[in-house]
């Protein structure tokens, strides 16, 4: 004892030291918990029990299936109805997700240490993300973490916390140099190319994470009160927008983007482009919508419209949206042509990344046939694996407009109102329609639906060459 007073009393400025070191991280972490953890809104939830039979899970109005190889999911009343019935229609969906997200965060940083230490500054830099959405989004995603229970990842951050994150992981990951989003294509046409049917919009979305993300696309039907029915492709856990129309006939889609400097408050895009379809009825609705919060990353947005017209806009924090109409044939990759051209984050994407090479293919495609553009043609311009001028590239090649990592492939036929949604893998499985005419309407009865019109399968899907292409049970992502 005698012994062990010596030696404390000797090292005494040490030990203080060495005590200090260890207790100031947790002492940090419990600051940066406090400072970052939003409050959630007070909400008003649903009593519904979830009911299943005839291949139809139930919550109230609400309903989720099967349709071939897509999740349908109709979401109606309240953004809390909506936000409750989500979670709890797709719990099991959301659940393997999220499970999936955070498995690649640890295979990422696979330090226990430093991946705590970037979760507290992630935290830190983030926490008045909140601030930027709206209270009825805000309603949406705490009534959905209510529903999202058990929650299996409590442990990792609280609930509605994790929902609010997710919301804007979109922004948050284009904010990363090495994001990835910059690779999605869309094709524009005019009435004068679709002979008076209104705009038809093609898009690729390429979200490279993993294909859970292809296989386990969801297809949702909203019918949030008050507001502009609308559709959305997506997957289970966004009930935001990064593709989708309503059921006016406005069609939406987004392109990640680089210019400027990211901000850490502002209306994440998903919400932005959720509220467009929700109150805009045509193309010139929706860009003033755009105009009227900031947003919090740069970013491209196609919009298209049963009028048949088209534009794009290029928004970048801190500035006014930049809308440039498009031609009656137009393609889209991911760089800026206005204001923001010469940034050096957009050269950057211009030498480094395959925007420019699929905008050159995509220009040849949309110029080279002036014949009247069908959904058949479409889906054909998102298969396109040539490369500029035509010649042969390997598959896969991220030059292609089709490289084999399309997270969903939507057709849009803005007068109409139909949706075509490719079924995985990627853009070689089956186009299915939607049509929103019918299934936005207040009286749709999923029960006593009919089989939906398909279009085929691409002929590449059971070739010798795609089998030797795939790596099952991994993801492209996962296997470079």
């Amino acid at each position: 004892m005698r012994g062990t007073k010596l030696f404390v009393g000797r090292h005494r400025r040490k030990l203080v030291v060495v005590l200090c070191l260890l207790v100031l991280p947790l002492v940090i972490h419990s600051i940066v918990v406090w400072l970052a953890r939003p409050t959630p809104p007070t909400v008003e939830l649903p009593s519904h029990e979830v009911e299943r039979g005839d291949g139809i899970t139930r919550f109230g109005a609400s309903w989720a299936r099967e349709r071939g190889r897509l999740l349908e999911v109709g979401l109606v009343g309240t953004p809390e109805a909506i936000g409750y019935s989500h979670a709890r229609l797709l719990y099991t969906q959301m659940v393997e997700n999220e499970g999936i997200l955070l498995d690649h965060l640890d295979r990422r940083v696979p330090s226990f240490l430093l991946r705590h230490v970037l979760l507290d500054l992630a935290q830190l830099r983030y926490r008045n993300v909140d601030r930027g959405m709206s209270s009825t989004r805000l309603r949406e995603i705490a009534a959905g973490a209510y529903g999202f229970q058990p929650d299996p990842y409590a442990e990792f951050f609280p609930t509605y916390q994790r929902f609010v994150y997710l919301n804007a992981l979109y922004d948050i990951a284009l904010s990363f140099e090495e994001s990835p989003l910059i690779g999605c294509t869309t094709f524009a046409f005019t009435n004068e190319r679709t002979a008076g049917k209104g705009a038809l919009l093609a898009r690729s979305f390429d979200f490279e994470v993993d294909d859970v993300f292809d296989r386990r696309k969801a297809v949702f039907l909203v019918r949030e009160q008050g507001k502009i029915p609308f559709a959305s492709v997506a997957w289970p856990g966004l009930v935001g927008v990064v593709t989708g129309m309503n059921v006016e006939g406005l069609g939406v889609v987004v392109h990640g983007g680089r210019a400027g400097e990211p901000r850490t408050q502002g209306e994440p895009v998903v919400h932005a482009l959720r509220r467009v379809l929700s109150e805009a009825r045509h193309v010139g609705e929706a860009i003033e919508r755009l105009r009227e919060q900031p947003p919090l990353v740069s970013h491209i947005i196609v919009l298209a419209d049963a009028s048949g017209q088209s534009a794009v806009v290029e928004r970048v924090p801190g500035v006014d949206p930049f809308v440039r109409t498009l031609p009656a044939a137009a393609a889209v990759t991911n760089h800026f042509e206005g204001p923001f051209a010469q940034d050096p984050k957009n050269q950057r994407v211009r030498a480094q990344t395959s925007s420019v090479a699929r905008r050159r293919r995509g220009d040849e495609l949309v110029l080279a046939d002036t014949s009247q553009v069908d959904v058949e043609r479409a889906i054909s311009l998102l298969r396109d694996r040539s490369g500029e001028g035509g010649r042969a590239l390997p598959l896969g090649d991220r030059r292609a407009i089709d490289a084999l990592i399309a997270t969903h492939g939507v057709v849009m036929e803005t007068g109409s109102r139909t949706l075509w949604v490719s079924e995985a893998p990627h853009l070689l499985g089956r186009f299915v329609a939607f049509d929103l005419k019918r299934m936005l309407a207040a009286d749709y009865d999923p029960g006593s639906d009919r089989e939906l019109a398909t279009l085929p399968a691409d002929p590449l899907l059971d070739s010798p060459e795609y089998r030797r292409l795939r790596k099952p049970e991994r993801s492209l992502s996962a296997a470079r």
